[in-house]
């Protein structure tokens, strides 16, 4: 196996234990060493003056960080929130719906558990219904996942709730055709980006999702506690405040409804956040396109050997259409319990 590029990247830009050979990133993430310097400056400079930099510099401070980070996601800085994580990002849209008994959300048998347990919770104050298409692996080609997919559109349908790249899985669904359908037919799109930035490149604007959430401290290797959520602008409207607090009906509104009451939620640490552009200057530096590459290509390879070594069939065809630096490959019969406690 051979590389054509060379990253100049280092263990040592990484906090992580240097006897543990670290596989799991998709979790948690891991934090890149410069960016974790520079989180820890902004909770430094916030702790030298709190009511200066709550009170006085906070709004600035964040549209820059938003600013910088829409410039990286092809959109603009009114289009997009910091949140904790992905799956808070969806919940402020989830639960901001008016869903009435009967209303389907369509998605399918791939999601993450924990917003298969958000749908779950808003249909069972709504009477709306969750439907899962199921999607059999091995895939085979996106116009195929698309059609088997859209064929559970009904006249019910009000949502489609998709992952970007699936955790169970580690696919990378084609949802870009799906969003420009849905719009197509009164349908509102909402994508769980929680694995995709980062592993792939993403322009918001040309995907179309209506709502789109992702996590910056997963394949972004941002500090823990970060991630965004981006609603298109007509949509924005349907958003209501997960926190009531003081942005809402403001004495001194901005532009943005949207940003007042997402943004301001109480008093927190916003380090984290502001640590963004550090980690956005760090990709540019190093290469980053290159670096999702050579980290597809050690995927591709461990997928071909543990696919040798059990004769097992991999999920997807051998394409970066349908994985990148992530993988999941099915297991012979055995006991999974067993096998995550050894």
């Amino acid at each position: 196996m051979t590389f054509t590029y060379q990253a100049p990247l280092a263990k040592d830009l990484f906090l992580l234990d240097p006897d543990v050979v670290f596989l799991n990133h998709g979790s948690f993430g891991a934090t890149l060493r410069p960016v974790f310097e520079k989180y820890q400056w902004w909770q430094r400079e916030l702790e030298r003056q709190p009511v200066e930099f709550l009170g006085r510099r906070f709004n600035d401070l964040m549209y820059k960080a938003r600013a910088g980070l829409a410039a990286y996601l092809q959109t603009v800085a009114d289009n997009l929130v910091y949140v904790p994580n992905a799956t808070t990002g969806l919940n402020v849209v989830a639960r901001s719906l008016y869903l009435n008994p009967g209303d389907e959300i369509l998605t399918t048998n791939h999601e993450y558990g924990a917003l298969d347990r958000t749908w779950r919770f808003v249909c069972n104050k709504t009477g709306a219904i969750y439907t899962r298409v199921p999607i059999p692996v091995p895939v085979t080609t996106a116009q195929d996942f698309i059609e088997r997919f859209w064929d559970g559109v009904t006249p019910r349908t009000r949502v489609i709730f998709l992952s970007h790249i699936t955790s169970p899985t580690a696919l990378i669904f084609p949802i870009k055709e799906i969003c420009r359908r849905a719009r197509n037919a009164g349908i509102i799109s909402i994508i769980d980006g929680a694995h995709a930035l980062g592993q792939i490149a993403l322009n918001l604007e040309e995907l179309g999702a209506d709502f789109y959430s992702s996590n910056l401290h997963k394949w972004m290797c941002c500090p823990k506690g970060s991630a965004f959520l981006y609603v298109r602008p007509e949509m924005q409207n349907l958003v209501e405040p997960l926190v009531v607090s003081w942005g809402y009906a403001s004495e001194k509104p901005s532009p943005s409804r949207f940003i007042d009451e997402q943004e301001w939620t109480g008093t927190r640490d916003i380090a984290a956040y502001l640590a963004t552009p550090e980690a956005i200057s760090f990709y540019k530096n190093h290469h980053w396109d290159q670096v999702r590459a050579q980290c597809h290509m050690l995927a591709q390879y461990t997928r071909e050997q543990i696919a040798a070594l059990g004769n097992l069939t991999p999920l997807s065809p051998d394409s970066m259409e349908w994985y990148m630096q992530m993988v999941t490959m099915p297991l012979p019969q055995c006991n999974a319990e067993q096998l995550k406690a050894r």
